[in-house]
């Protein structure tokens, strides 16, 4: 078997012109265009180039973008602050904090303090709520980017047996939940799980989410199965340099999936495509302005 390769990047791109193409139709309601603010703490190297890419591609869409830059030395009731500014200030739809922060800085109290009708990335506690119960709050990007390649690739989820390998806060968990709400029957595996691979073997949706390179293997995978990598690892290419894998082994799971997200290409681009998307939800909904619900 040949596994069909799931496109997350030309997905990442029509839902990105989705969202452009509906900031108009809001600035010409709202008076304003929607915005989206992005706070950093520190010089960390990939931190910096994703921020980068998050305000070249919120003004891309048309949305306006507000990147705060802050020493590494900066206070957390500093940040605190600032995040309770961002919170008043009416031109902003959208809060994102850039994880990891300083280790002098309390993470979970910063993202307490952002409001969560303005909490883009879903990591507030109202947010994670809102999820567990089935009502509308927003939604971690990377989960829900997942969740809208599954249901292109295969439509109705409904009695699927899923398997998520991780339960972070960011990845894993929300997407369990997300899996649930569509009717899925979900199992949350982890480094405490009994026979890992038997366990990947029974799903029809199989997602990885652990930060380790190419652990999933041909025969952890149900033959047909779909399989969504959320892995991005960096090692050794075996030439003096490096390359980009996931948590699985892509040539392996090929033999043996209907359908694999590559590494990079596939979930990776999802990420920022839905941040936007958040954003513009969330300036629909503070404006009040009718947002026909399934449009994005």
């Amino acid at each position: 078997m040949s596994a069909a390769i799931i496109d997350g990047k030309a997905f990442a791109a029509g839902l990105r012109e989705k969202v452009a193409g509906l900031v108009p139709a809001f600035e010409a309601a709202a008076g304003r265009k929607p915005g989206l603010a992005v706070v950093i703490v520190g010089e960390d190297p990939a931190s910096q180039v994703y921020v980068r890419s998050k305000g070249k591609a919120t003004e891309a869409s048309g949305m306006a973008s507000f990147t705060h830059k802050l020493p590494a030395e900066t206070s957390e009731e500093a940040l605190l602050d600032l995040v309770r500014q961002l919170n008043a200030d009416g031109a902003v739809d959208g809060i994102l904090v850039q994880l990891p922060l300083p280790r002098h800085i309390n993470e979970q109290r910063v993202i307490a303090t952002i409001d969560p009708d303005k909490d883009v990335d879903g990591f507030h506690v109202v947010n994670v709520g809102r999820l567990a119960t089935g009502l509308n709050g927003f939604v971690p990007c990377t989960p829900l980017g997942c969740l809208m390649l599954l249901e292109d690739r295969l439509g109705d989820l409904s009695g699927l047996n899923a398997v998520v390998i991780g339960r972070s806060n960011i990845v894993g968990k929300p997407m369990a939940q997300l899996l649930l709400s569509k009717s899925c029957t979900v199992t949350i595996a982890h480094s405490r799980t009994k026979d890992l691979p038997a366990l990947c073997r029974t799903a029809d949706i199989l997602v990885a989410a652990v930060g380790r390179p190419e652990m999933v293997k041909r025969d952890w995978i149900k033959p047909g199965a779909t399989v969504i990598d959320v892995g991005i690892n960096r090692i050794d290419n075996g030439e003096g340099g490096t390359k980009l894998v996931g948590d699985v082994d892509f040539a392996e799971a090929s033999e043996a999936a209907g359908a694999v997200t590559p590494v990079p290409g596939g979930v990776g681009p999802m990420t920022i495509a839905v941040l936007l998307r958040n954003t513009l939800v969330s300036a629909y909904r503070r404006a009040g302005v009718p947002l026909d619900k399934g449009t994005i």
